[in-house]
């Protein structure tokens, strides 16, 4: 400790300087310097030392240890070993002291004598040179030397002695004695040190960490401490740590680590007894509350101890001021007192009806428990975690009740919830318990809704013949128990569209009391009618339930269900925003495995509107929340999302670390398996290998079919299959899908039905191409499918260009070229720029044509837009909903504005990015 902890202890020093004086007169004097530990009295102690040596005195020093205090006359054996005696007076003294010592050692109290005799060495020493004795923490003084110190201090009035002793606040037992004995004589003064002020605290630090840090941080560390300057040393020794940690950078926070904590245990160790046992406890409960029946100590005892607790800084109100303080008071212990301190505070906790978490958590830190309640209260603890989203915690309480779980069915249960609580942080770590819970099915230990999550873990993880096997037990259980006929209600839609080559017999039909449960079969049945029949409005109908969800234990399937519901229906402009907000919610409540498939999701929303950055963003973030090990078969989601998009935008070397990663055969008995299908289709056709990608294609199209999920708005295969033929010639072949592709298309898949319209154009003669590209651009629009509508302008403004009208082949690859940089979608770019579209032989144009945007507004610009590509004034009323003489007017100002007579004059350089089709007034391109 250095001499900056001397701020704020002017007054003392001034004390002590006066009685030094009176000493070096023969006017001796005693003082009693106290305070709490840690407080400063060794370096005020010090400076006395230096300042007596300044003065031509003696400082004769001992220090009082715990570790010492059995230690016969060892105190006052350090100041006759410290002063400068004559060979034959330290011969007779070390004699006494030895007999005194084994005098004591054999019971009897120490020689009145012997007291005089080895005090009359001191006194008679500073009759030769004046004397300072320093005695620190003589709370710790054996019992022998404070009756010698006590004697010595009634005797130095005349003497050339200056006595300072220094105590700890708050002493009990001989130490008290002591200070009560010197305290009423005259000579005697006590001098007692406070912590530092605020002011203070900031002072002490400046030399150590600079003026800006010391001031930035003084509050705290005077909040954290309560002003004790062994605490604040550490604070500012943690500091400097942290700074040379960050290469020389100041830490924006402060966060006490390893000298604080040692700091923490060393005022347990220098302090009076009662601290050590008061503070132990207080760290295993938290709270003075039945402090001292945890202890085992007098409620007498464990109050002293908690004031000097906080007389030296480390609590207030009956807690410690910082967390950091209690952690090293508890890793201060051994494990077995530190387990049995906590095994007594779950039961004490118990006893007085505590919270079940209360309980739980002690229960986690004892040693067992050996009690009929602490199973169910471990169990409740858990249930209550979860829904406060503290996934970690309550898998911790599991675990701890499965191991102190005897009976073999209730273990059961709580191998379900445990399956249930680790799903959310990863999937594949409740695999090793399938097996186990397999086996509590076939003993009739796993029924119910308990088995269905067995059923629904096993088919992640690619089981599927042994998920039947549990299903069938579930079947049979809801013939009594409308619980579970309940929950099978939900499951046989569910399958049927995820795993659809798990059949189930319809379950009985029963009424769906649960609001919960009627939530999930809403939305399960949502999403069948979706991938199974015509999208209709139904979809939309999930968006009341979305707006009533929270992401707890039973609502996940809720929400997954609901928005791929909208997804599918080709409305991915609504589920965005909800699949955004339900991403929030579960980073909020950590856990990664609902984070990573609603990512996945989001990924597939974002690929589905061409946002192809965002698509990789999105399936980036669900590959690394949980590793792609913990996926099971629902891997394809994510991989065929990051695939897609990452053709779309020319990364193929992105593409081929997915190819690479290894995936479950069983993937492609499922739903995700046709998305990993496409996904690897559409990169195949994007790389030159029609053949490769027409198989995967036509594989995912004989699964749908067998399925009898054949849904556009899933996948729309036959049109990328129509897109392969046409490139390896088989034309026929191509027509024939996409007529059939056209047929199953209906209003409310405007995304398939474009994508189809491209593919037919370019089977169709050039005269007929511009007029079908044009249909096809408008539903793309209205889909909202950016990166479809980029490679639908680009065929565009290619098809513009063979038949010679290159003005308009100019607009459309300048359009063309904006969307696709919003995509990102570099082939197409490269395309646009090397010439092998229209767009990169024309100039975009100068002049005021080049500041069209700029003079016109808004309903101008969506006039001349649609007049550009080729609409009639008739046309662009029905279009816009306008009068055909409000078109005239507008047409005749953006002339005027542009310096143009007519409409084949109309600039390339246009803003031909319109309106969202959710926008009012937005026109199509037909």
């Amino acid at each position: 400790m250095s001499l900056m902890v001397l701020i704020e202890r002017d007054e003392a020093l001034d004390v002590l300087h006066e009685q030094l004086a009176g000493a070096l007169s023969g006017r001796g004097r005693v003082a009693m310097v106290s305070g709490a530990v840690g407080v400063g009295k060794s370096a005020l102690l010090e400076a006395v030392a230096e300042q007596a040596i300044e003065r031509g005195a003696l400082a004769v020093t001992a220090t009082g240890s715990p570790l010492e205090r059995d230690l016969r006359l060892g105190v006052i054996g350090q100041l006759i070993q410290d002063a400068p005696l004559m060979a034959a007076e330290l011969e007779l003294a070390l004699a006494m002291l030895a007999e005194g010592a084994a005098a004591a050692g054999r019971g009897a109290d120490v020689d009145a004598q012997l007291v005089h005799a080895l005090c009359t060495v001191l006194l008679q020493l500073s009759e030769r040179c004046p004397l300072v004795l320093i005695i620190d923490d003589v709370h710790f003084a054996d019992r022998e030397s404070m009756i010698c110190l006590a004697y010595l201090a009634r005797r130095v009035r005349f003497a050339r002695i200056s006595a300072v002793f220094s105590t700890v606040d708050h002493g009990a037992g001989s130490e008290g004695l002591l200070e009560a004995e010197l305290l009423r004589q005259q000579h005697c003064r006590r001098v007692h040190l406070a912590p530092l002020s605020e002011s203070g605290a900031t002072a002490m630090a400046v030399d150590a960490v600079g003026l800006t840090a010391a001031e930035r941080f003084g509050g705290g560390w005077h909040a954290a401490t309560g002003g004790n300057p062994l605490l604040i040393t550490a604070l500012v020794q943690d500091y400097q740590a942290q700074q040379r940690a960050r290469g020389g950078e100041p830490p924006e926070e402060l966060v006490p680590e390893g000298w604080y904590g040692r700091a923490v245990l060393a005022c347990l160790t220098r302090g009076e007894h009662r601290m050590l046992p008061a503070a132990r406890g207080l760290a295993a409960l938290g709270t003075a509350e039945q402090l001292d029946r945890l202890v085992g100590e007098t409620p007498e005892d464990v109050a002293g101890g908690l004031l000097a607790l906080a007389g030296a800084g480390l609590v207030v109100d009956g807690r410690f001021r910082t967390e950091a303080a209690g952690a090293a008071v508890l890793a201060g212990m051994t494990d077995e007192d530190r387990m049995g301190l906590h095994h007594k505070a779950a039961v004490l906790a118990y006893e007085r009806g505590a919270q079940p978490a209360d309980v739980a958590a002690h229960l986690l830190r004892a040693d067992r428990v050996d009690a009929p309640w602490v199973v169910p209260v471990l169990e409740d603890a858990a249930r209550h975690a979860l829904r406060e989203g503290s996934v970690e915690r309550a898998v911790s309480y599991l675990r701890l009740a499965w191991t102190e779980c005897a009976d073999e069915r209730e273990r059961t249960k709580i191998t379900t919830m445990l399956i249930r609580a680790e799903w959310r942080i990863n999937p594949a770590a409740p695999a090793v318990r399938l097996t186990q819970l397999t086996d509590a099915l076939r003993r009739g230990w796993l029924r119910g809704s308990d088995a269905a999550v067995l059923a629904r873990a096993l088919l992640w993880h690619g089981r599927a013949e042994e998920a039947e096997e549990v299903l069938q037990h579930v079947l049979r259980d809801a013939e009594s128990d409308p619980e579970t006929a309940a929950e099978l209600l939900i499951i046989v839609p569910w399958l049927r569209v995820t795993h659809p080559g798990v059949r189930l017999p319809a379950p009985p039909d029963v009424e769906v009391r649960s609001v919960a449960a009627a939530r999930r079969l809403k939305t399960t049945r949502s999403l069948v009618r979706v991938l199974t029949e015509r999208p209709g409005e139904q979809a939309l109908a999930v968006e009341p339930i979305l707006r009533g969800c929270h992401l707890d234990e039973m609502s996940m399937e809720t929400v997954e269900n609901a928005l791929l519901a909208l997804t599918f229906s080709e409305r991915p402009d609504l589920a965005a925003p909800w699949c955004d907000a339900f991403i929030q919610e579960a980073s909020t409540r950590n856990a990664p495995s609902r984070r990573a498939r609603l990512a996945a999701i989001r990924a597939e929303i974002a690929v589905r509107q061409g946002d192809m950055p965002a698509a990789i963003a999105h399936a980036r973030a669900a590959l690394a929340a949980i590793p792609l090990t913990s996926w099971g078969v629902t891997a394809g989601g994510p991989l065929g999302s990051l695939m897609l998009a990452a053709t779309a935008t020319g990364a193929y070397d992105l593409v081929h670390e997915q190819l690479d990663q290894v995936v479950l055969d069983s993937m492609f008995d499922t739903r995700y398996g046709l998305a990993y299908l496409h996904a690897r289709g559409r990169y195949s056709l994007a790389t030159g290998h029609p053949a490769l990608a027409l198989r995967d294609l036509l594989r995912c199209g004989e699964l749908m079919e067998s399925w009898e999920m054949d849904a556009p708005g899933l996948i729309p295969w036959r049109a990328e299959a129509a897109a392969a033929c046409l490139l390896m010639g088989d034309v026929d072949e191509s027509a024939r899908l996409v007529g059939e592709q056209l047929k199953r298309c209906t209003p409310e898949t405007p995304r398939a039905h474009g994508m189809a319209m491209r593919v037919l154009a370019g089977l169709s003669e050039l005269r007929h191409r511009p007029m079908l590209l044009r249909r096809a651009a408008d539903l793309l629009r209205q889909a909202g499918d950016d990166y479809e509508l980029a490679r639908v302008l680009v065929d565009l403004a290619d098809a513009f260009h063979e038949l010679g009208e290159f003005r308009r082949s100019g607009m459309i690859a300048a359009w063309a070229r904006s969307v696709a940089s919003r995509c990102q979608a570099e082939p197409l770019l490269a395309a646009l720029s090397s010439g092998e579209s229209s767009g990169g032989r024309h100039s975009r144009g100068t002049g005021v044509h080049g500041r069209s945007a700029e003079l016109l507004s808004e309903a101008e610009q969506r006039v001349a837009v649609l007049a550009a590509t080729g609409h009639t004034n008739q046309e662009i009323a029905a279009k816009l909903y306008l009068t055909v003489s409000t078109v005239e007017q507008h047409l005749t100002r953006t002339y005027r504005k542009l310096g143009i007579s007519r409409r084949t004059e109309l600039p390339a350089t246009l803003d031909l990015t319109p309106p969202r089709s959710g926008d009012p007034g937005v026109a199509g391109v037909h």
